[in-house]
């Protein structure tokens, strides 16, 4: 919705499952010498300080990447996330947390190429200031990303990662992410697509994982993790999870190493709890 804004949720559980997640995928990218291109749908700011009104109302980070600022004996791929969480904050404290936007760029080596899309006016205003003018790289649009990623698949390079985590205020996300990925898949059918959605109490997240099974005709990675129990009045986010089509060989077994520590870190009550499902055709 055009409401929302990340940065009041910037860091939190949900976003260090995402960028873990997200890390592997570009790392993966980045391993051959040819050029992909990253698009993610709904960029929102790029990056967000820590220290702004929106962040410190609720402050969700303190449950989220706080918890993972200090925290030592890290699995392989948590390293590899917390390193480019580190990469904005070299002072040696956490002061800002680097969106899926700034997170790729710092991955991104000259020939590969960011296509960004943030329907919310200011939000793309910022992304607009921040990112395009200064990267040829990047390329901004104040669009509609389910609308918008039609254009941009497949791209030239036949090498493509693509970031789907819209905020699911409005319950028509859901329809939404099915319907953007089902056409994207006949555009693009080997690119990689990593589709976030969160665990709250509503029949569509509930159903979510079971829909996105039924699109995948290849191999697939489903990763959750719940860090409380749902609440009793029914609202909040109590976890969430990530799918991937077309995941890298390798993710599986990082992710094994991965999501228990996540419970460990993250986990607020005794139901924390993870699951990861991978299947290869």
């Amino acid at each position: 919705m055009l409401s929302y804004r990340h940065g009041f949720h910037a860091g939190n559980h949900a976003d260090v499952l995402k960028h873990a997640v997200l890390v592997q995928l570009l790392a993966h990218m980045a391993a051959k010498e040819k050029a992909f291109s990253f698009v993610d749908t709904h960029a929102g700011a790029g990056s967000y300080s820590l220290g702004s009104d929106y962040a410190q109302k609720n402050k969700e980070f303190d449950s989220g990447i706080g918890r993972l600022w200090q925290a030592g004996g890290l699995p392989a791929a948590l390293d590899g996330y917390m390193a480019q969480v580190r990469a904005l904050n070299r002072d040696g404290k956490l002061h800002f947390y680097p969106g899926s936007p700034q997170i790729a760029l710092q991955m991104m080596r000259p020939q590969d190429r960011l296509q960004l899309f943030e329907l919310h006016s200011t939000e793309s205003e910022v992304l607009q200031t921040y990112f395009s003018r200064s990267d040829r790289r990047v390329a901004v649009r104040a669009a509609d990303g389910f609308a918008g990623l039609k254009s941009v698949l497949p791209p030239p390079s036949r090498r493509g990662l693509v970031l789907i985590d819209p905020s699911y205020e409005d319950k028509q996300d859901y329809a939404r992410v099915l319907d953007t990925l089902r056409d994207a898949l006949k555009r693009f059918a080997t690119g990689i697509y990593a589709a976030w959605y969160p665990l709250v109490r509503r029949s569509e997240a509930q159903r979510m994982a079971a829909e996105l099974e039924k699109l995948a005709a290849g191999d697939w990675l489903h990763a959750s993790l719940r860090v409380c129990a749902p609440p009793d009045d029914g609202l909040g986010l109590y976890g969430s999870g990530v799918f991937v089509f077309n995941p890298p060989w390798n993710l599986e077994a990082a992710l094994r190493e991965t999501m228990p520590a996540l419970v460990r870190l993250l986990g607020q009550d005794g139901s924390a709890a993870y699951g990861l499902k991978f299947r290869q055709t």
